[in-house]
């Protein structure tokens, strides 16, 4: 570190401008052909021009963080998949409105830039770009001596996108009779982590490196398993198939996030008994003594995303998720509500549950 008056307060200069020539490689990777400028610009340039093709485009915008799912990757020392969930927690944000993201930044808080972890980590965020179809424009990364520990840090991001005003998703479209058609998830994604954390490492007294049988690797290994980015294949559905309205399940779970695009006067009724959730969520409903109601207000239980479409559009949903790799199944259907309150209700039970 530089023997200078800031350098002696706790931030280092040098290290930041060398943790940016190590993610200069992965953020130049994460372009679009819109994208204007390169790393280290004031700001993020984006060649608007390229919505001209729209006839009334409407810009949509999301921002979020991965939680405390932060502290895992701490415990760890893995810090390269963190990024899967900040990129998917604000794309996928998007992508139910019918949006294709443009363009994302994000921010970095650390107690000490160690300049291979912060690379680490704008690794995966430009990673997990690629694979959603959007740029990384720019971003920040600060060191926070005296407020964070050395080697805490905290992640946050932004992400814009467009959609046409007419192709515009949600409520407003949801008919009775539509199908629900649920999306697996890869994991616990990155909503309930305090609830996990809590339950694994207070209450079972559990380590990261423990191996568990029921999942087929160590706890840390789970915990760490990258939230899946639906952000293409929703694209697909929403623009060759007839849907209505999509939700990601991200905090409240379930029912609290479809209940988001439900209108007053319909209901969605999804059967637990089409789907089994991986076995992490089960541990935390055994280990944690966690009621049902609490595990599906906290946790995404399995699904991930998903897709109101009309009944003629469900085979054709299905086949083209399928050959995105997402694998998908119909849990229920939309019929009108009396008590015109716009409710989500899980009937029936969980294999094994």
């Amino acid at each position: 570190m530089a023997d200078n008056a800031y350098a002696r307060a706790g931030v280092d200069i040098e290290a930041a401008d060398r943790a940016v020539d190590l993610m200069k490689e992965w953020v130049e990777k994460a372009r679009r052909p819109e994208m204007r400028g390169g790393l280290g610009g004031f700001a993020g340039l984006f060649d608007a021009s390229a919505l001209l093709s729209y006839r009334r485009p409407l810009l949509a915008t999301s921002t979020d963080g991965v939680g405390t799912k932060v502290a895992v990757a701490q415990m760890v020392d893995k810090h390269d998949t963190i990024g899967f969930d900040l990129v998917g927690m604000v794309v996928d944000d998007l992508v139910v409105c019918g949006a294709e993201p443009l363009f994302m930044t994000d921010y970095i808080a650390t107690g000490k830039v160690v300049p291979e972890r912060i690379a680490a980590i704008v690794k995966g965020i430009a990673e997990a770009c690629v694979e959603a179809g959007c740029a990384l424009v720019g971003g920040e990364t600060a060191e926070h001596p005296g407020l964070l520990a050395p080697d805490e840090y905290d992640v946050a991001g932004a992400t814009t996108g467009v959609v046409e005003a007419d192709a515009l998703l949600g409520a407003s479209r949801v008919r009775e009779g539509d199908v629900v058609i649920a999306m697996a998830a890869s994991g616990l994604h990155s909503n309930g982590y305090s609830l996990a954390r809590h339950v694994f490492f207070t209450q079972a007294g559990w380590s990261v490196e423990r191996h568990v049988d029921e999942l087929g690797r160590t706890l840390g290994e789970e915990l760490l398993e990258p939230t899946r980015l639906y952000t293409k294949p929703c694209l697909t559905i929403a623009r060759e198939t007839e849907t209505h309205a999509m939700a990601h399940v991200t905090g409240g779970g379930l029912a609290n996030n479809l209940a988001r695009v439900m209108p007053p006067e319909l209901k969605a009724t999804l059967d637990r008994a089409t789907w089994t959730p991986g076995p992490v969520f089960d541990l935390v409903r055994r280990l944690g003594d966690v009621a049902q109601p609490d595990l599906e207000a906290t946790l995404n239980c399995g699904v991930g995303m998903v897709a109101l479409v009309a009944p003629d559009a469900v085979d054709g949903a299905l086949a083209r998720l399928a050959e995105s790799g997402i694998d998908s199944w119909v849990a229920g259907d939309v019929t009108v509500d009396p008590d015109q309150k716009g409710t989500v209700e899980l009937v029936g039970q969980h294999p094994g549950w």
